[in-house]
């Protein structure tokens, strides 16, 4: 639909765009405001939209944490009401509409009436601290299925006729650890749409009923088509990139999640096949098989936002494109599964979409942000014996050096640019000490662009029973990646009692009992470098050196800068140290670390292939089963000529003679991956 044929011009159009725009970050200020949680009102996880009649979503804040929901489509749960004004719904079941994405997701919804007319919805969703489940904060990868995770709210009415649902307060306030500050931020919630329902009589105000509704369509149209132009733009071809996770289970094997992106004329696909089957761990994603599902989206938002900034953010930017999202696999788990870590599975998303436009666009965009963001949360008691439970902030890496800018420090990227909690009020609402908060030098990929430096938080616990949940913990093997040139960035840690003879390493733990006194440590990953580390200024090098950011060591290790005393740069040492590391160095299209070159020794693409192909066959109950057996019985060969495809076929092979309920492999499996590996 064209401008004109709504009876908007461009420029009118703009406005309005401008207008709902404004009232969505009038939303997000009062959600912020109200909230009474940690993790709402400073970490802001959450969101807000203006939606069409549909479900779709038109406008939505810009300036707050959770920017995933670009491309949010109501439109799985919306039909199923008849509303009335003063009307609102709420839900936070995974499986049902797959709009909320996890248990402690709760969306609400209000209709928005004009002269007796539905002309759009308001909408919203926060992430609740704790909504019950096996766990303190409800979420850990421990979690075997979604019956663990927590309340599941289906699509319910919470207001009717502006009447609010006691019966379904009384079922979530005995289901949630802290039923004062849920109830709290429902309250934010409500006072979120309430206040977009307002903003958009305002705008009716302005630009007539009629002119708003033509209006809403206009601007998908609009987008859409900035968003064809912007592909149509691109050189058509496929790309295959995959990108892996520490663990698919406590102490399990690594996950992959592996995507093709192809590029023709004025479309795109993000096909997953080749990702993981779905786990038995709280890592897959609920996306339903949904083309354009908000989270296998981002990625593509991401790139093709990074490529146009002046693109519209709404719905309409994602129509050209779709997923691929085969099911039963991480990126389309089928119920029971549990989900809760799916936040972690989408980074690992983005991070491959990202990875594959690198490889068709090597020039225009960056490397790998650190991603792997640990979302920490604290449950422990005070002097008084109460129970106090909050968000101390997340703690991640910094976005990846580009073509033309190092990377930020310690946030951006796909970590949704969540923000910080201040220490203060993280020692304000719970009995914790902070003894550490800021940047892990040397944790950055060196390169040309310098990668982003990591966080880490250093805090001290003084109660008996208390609990440490540290969300999406990742990246302690599978470093980020480099580009053209630029090295990975470093892995990030987990350690209780650091520097005593108790310490512990944690990994990719996740839920952590502490005794009074203990400490913990968290480190964030590094992200990539872009370009070789050789062509960086010296004095861009030294700078880094002054700042903290890279040691005097490592300068010269990584950069070739040697420095004196004093830190002014010896330039006859440096000449020869550049010299002689130009010499030694093959820079590649991607810089991996020790971590990924060790795994990828064994699992080579034919040999995934192969599993990939074979687990197709399998039932979905045992395709995890399956793939931990296979990767025991090939744990540490290093793949052979042809990339080794006939060793996983011989190791499925011996598998399934065993049970009855297995499939054989499909004739001529093997020969055809061998002559492809060729």
């Amino acid at each position: 639909m064209s401008p004109e044929s709504t009876g908007l011009d461009n420029t009118t159009l703009q406005v309005l765009a401008n207008y709902c725009a404004a009232a969505a970050e009038s939303m997000g200020w009062t959600l912020m405001r109200t909230a009474h949680s940690t993790f709402v009102k400073e970490t802001e996880d959450f969101s807000c939209q203006v939606l069409t009649p549909e479900g779709l979503t038109v406008a939505s804040p810009k300036t707050f944490g959770a920017t995933w929901y670009t491309g949010l489509d109501y439109g799985g749960v919306i039909p199923g009401f008849d509303y009335r004004d003063g009307d609102i719904c709420i839900t936070s079941d995974p499986y049902a509409g797959f709009v909320a994405t996890h248990t402690p997701d709760t969306h609400i919804w209000k209709p928005v009436f004009r002269d007796g007319a539905l002309v759009c919805f308001v909408g919203s969703h926060i992430h609740n601290t704790d909504v019950g489940g096996a766990v303190p904060a409800t979420l850990s990868r421990s979690l075997t299925e979604i019956h663990q995770e927590g309340l599941r709210i289906p699509p319910m009415r919470l207001l009717r006729d502006g009447v609010m649902n006691q019966d379904l307060l009384n079922l979530i306030s005995r289901n949630v650890r802290l039923p004062e500050q849920n109830w709290g931020d429902l309250n934010a919630q409500i006072a979120c749409v309430n206040v977009g329902e307002r903003k958009v009589h305002e705008i009716i105000d302005r630009f007539g009923r009629e002119s708003f509704c033509t209006g809403l369509t206009a601007l998908l149209d609009y987008a859409e088509r900035q968003s064809r132009a912007l592909i149509a733009s691109l050189p058509d071809g496929e790309w295959f990139f995959a990108d892996y996770a520490d663990e698919d289970q406590e102490g399990g094997y690594p996950v992959r999640v592996a995507v093709t992106l192809r590029i023709h004329g004025d479309t795109l696909t993000v096909d997953f096949t080749g990702s993981d089957p779905q786990l038995v761990s709280s890592l897959n994603m609920p996306t339903g098989g949904m083309e354009r599902h908000s989270l296998a989206m981002v990625g593509v938002v991401y790139a093709l936002y990074s490529l146009d900034p002046t693109v519209m953010l709404n719905y309409g930017l994602v129509r050209p494109a779709r997923a691929i999202l085969p099911p039963g696999t991480v990126m389309n788990a089928v119920e029971p599964a549990a989900v809760g870590m799916r936040s972690l599975m989408s980074n690992l998303a983005q991070t491959a979409v990202i990875g594959a436009f690198c490889r068709a666009l090597p020039d225009r965009m960056p490397a790998s942000p650190g991603s792997g963001v640990s979302l920490m949360n604290v449950k422990t008691t005070t002097r008084a014996g109460r129970t106090v439970m909050a968000s101390i902030g997340p703690v991640g890496g910094g976005a990846g050096g580009g073509p033309f800018a190092d990377g930020s420090e310690g946030s951006g990227a796909n970590m949704s640019y969540l923000k910080n909690t201040p220490i203060e009020i993280s020692e304000a609402e719970i009995p914790v000490r902070i003894r550490r908060y800021g940047l892990v030098a040397d944790s950055g990929g060196a390169g040309r662009w310098r990668g982003g430096s990591a966080l880490e938080m250093e805090f001290q616990l003084f109660a008996p029973q208390s609990m440490v949940t540290a969300r999406n913990r990742d990246r302690s093997i599978f470093s980020a990646w480099g580009l053209c040139g630029g090295q990975a960035g470093r892995v990030s840690r987990f350690i209780r009692n650091p520097d005593t003879d108790a310490a512990v390493e944690l990994g990719s733990t996740d839920v952590v009992s502490c005794d009074p006194g203990d400490i913990i440590l968290i480190q964030g990953p590094g992200a990539g470098g872009y370009g070789d580390p050789v062509e960086r200024p010296v004095e861009a090098v030294a700078a880094d050196v002054r700042c903290g950011f890279v040691s005097a060591d490592r300068a010269r290790t990584d950069y070739g800068v040697a420095l004196d005393a004093a830190l002014a740069v010896d330039a006859a040492a440096t000449a020869r140290l550049r010299a002689e590391l130009s010499r030694r160095r093959a820079p590649g299209e991607f810089g991996h670390g020790a971590g990924r070159l060790a795994f990828e020794a064994v699992w080579t693409p034919a040999r995934y292939d192969a599993l990939t192909r074979i687990l197709i066959e399998v039932p979905t109950t045992w395709r995890f089963f399956v793939k931990h057996r296979v990767f025991a019985a090939l744990a540490g060969h290093v793949a052979s000529t042809g990339g080794g495809a006939a060793d996983v076929v011989a190791a499925y092979e011996t598998l399934a003679a065993g049970f009855a309920d297995l499939p054989p492999v499909p004739p001529g499996l093997a020969s055809r991956l061998a002559a492809a590996a060729e």
